[in-house]
């Protein structure tokens, strides 16, 4: 056990009830101690290096509906007591301070520990990421992979006698490939994650990681351009949950919701989506890029469903904005680092499988697009209203994927498509992400089957 947890341990009773000195509705302390490696690799050389270490302590107290926040990095109970002190504005009556009421205790099995694996084990990763993606040929132009890994100790403490600690192990890597015939340019991207050792590599090698981008790369060169229009879109179980997550997730974390900038505030109860589509946020699967043992207020994780067979069951809660709604929070009190206070966070966000045959809706689908990878886009929560790119995506004519498209951007409002969608494949596919929210980001997955949506606008740059 670290000096820092030692300290916690034995004195963080005193600090809390310093802390509530001056009346409080809840205080508690968040340690953290991070190990970060991130290497990027770009044209068959190391372009970048970065190591550090993060270690600080963050209090915090809750009065009045009100967050009051302090964190240092300079770790001693005299500087812990001060800052306690200046949260407690010492002007209200004094708080009952419970201790070990509960204890959780969490850890990340990995088979290779990232902990026990010198620099060049992660450059020999890359370099075969770069050498698989150049074999593809001289319309590869360039080619960067970048291999992160993060050890992550937590520690929390809370005077409802609650006592939490958390080990997580993450790692992430990803490779882009820009690709050109002389006349276009195009980008091919790909990328795996989880809460995992580097044996991720053993199931998933970074050659089919870099394989996969340099082929989407190139396929775009052969692409026609986007014909705008309305269409039925068909999304494949490839493309992951960005969709749900960006257009329909951020609108059910409770803080939007309260705020009134959510397009599902007051609909508690109703039908939001088609009957067919259950929308779940689950921190309790193992391995996943958004688990944990903990969130980063101390919550067990949990698995929330939020929309049920099209009915909207629940939001996403903290601690704080569960206090506000009189409700429990669902373990989505996440932060970036002891420097953040948490927020409502999603983890790993995913529409349930359903029962439909993928290749039954393609053949199903007279006209429309088949949307394998999604790029970036930008969502409205208050409205629902989002614009995503299309990485890589397909024609479909009279129940046949035709020709690659490229150029395109898929329009539409998020609980439309909701309603819209007509099919729910029976496997789900996942992709990885940072997820930002009010300057912090945060690891998550998103999922989906194939599912079939009506009524899409596709932006192109050819018009009917």
């Amino acid at each position: 056990m670290s000096r820092i947890k030692e300290l916690l341990k034995e004195k963080g009773g005193l600090i809390i009830k310093q802390m509530l000195e001056g009346g409080g509705d809840f205080a508690d302390i968040f340690y953290e101690r991070s190990r970060t490696t991130k290497i990027k690799y770009e044209d068959r050389k190391v372009d970048n290096v970065s190591h550090s270490i993060q270690e600080g302590v963050g209090l915090r107290l809750i009065k009045d509906g009100k967050t009051y926040y302090g964190y240092t990095n300079d770790i001693t109970l005299e500087n812990l007591l001060e800052i306690a002190k200046s949260l407690a504005r010492s002007n209200g009556d004094g708080y009952v301070l419970a201790l070990g009421k509960r204890y959780i205790r969490g850890n990340t099995e990995v088979k290779i520990d990232l902990d026990e694996v010198d620099i060049s084990y992660r450059i020999e990763i890359l370099k075969r990421a770069e050498d698989k993606a150049r074999s593809y040929g001289d319309k590869i132009k360039q080619v960067t992979s970048v291999l992160a890994d993060k050890t992550r100790d937590i520690f929390i403490m809370n005077n409802l006698g609650e006592t939490a600690e958390d080990t997580q192990k993450r790692v992430v890597f990803f490779v882009d490939v820009v690709s050109s015939d002389g006349n276009i340019m195009q980008r091919g991207y790909e990328s795996i994650g989880g809460m995992k050792g580097f044996e991720i590599f053993e199931s998933t090698p970074p050659e089919y990681v870099a394989g996969k981008a340099a082929e989407r790369a190139l396929l775009g060169l052969k692409a026609k351009p986007a014909v705008a229009g309305r269409f039925t879109v068909v999304m494949s179980s490839e493309a992951g949950g960005t969709m749900i997550h960006e257009a329909v997730g951020h609108g059910l974390e409770a803080d939007l919701v309260q705020q009134g900038l959510s397009v599902y505030a007051g609909k508690l109860g109703k039908k939001v989506a088609s009957e067919l589509v259950t929308v779940i946020d689950d921190a309790t699967i193992s391995g996943y890029n958004g688990s944990f043992t903990v969130d980063d207020e101390g919550v067990p994780a949990q698995r929330k469903v939020l929309i049920k067979d099209g009915i909207l069951e629940g939001y996403m809660y903290d601690r704080l904005r569960a206090m506000k709604d009189g409700v429990s929070s669902t373990g989505n009190g996440r932060r970036q680092s002891y420097a953040h206070i948490p927020i409502v966070r999603m983890t790993n966000t995913f529409i349930a499988p359903g029962k439909d045959e993928g290749e039954d809706i393609i053949r199903d689908t007279k006209k429309g697009v088949y949307v394998v990878k999604m790029g970036g886009g930008e969502v409205n929560t208050v409205t629902g209203d989002f614009v995503f790119e299309i990485m890589e995506g397909y024609l479909i004519e009279n129940g046949e994927i035709t020709y690659p498209i490229r150029g395109a951007t898929l329009i539409g409002n998020g609980p439309k498509a909701l309603q819209n969608i007509d099919a729910v494949g029976k496997e789900v596919g996942w992709a990885i992400g940072t997820c930002g929210k009010n300057g912090q980001g945060v690891p998550v997955s998103d999922g989906q089957p194939i599912i079939r949506m009506g009524n899409l606008i596709l932006g192109g740059s050819q018009v009917n």
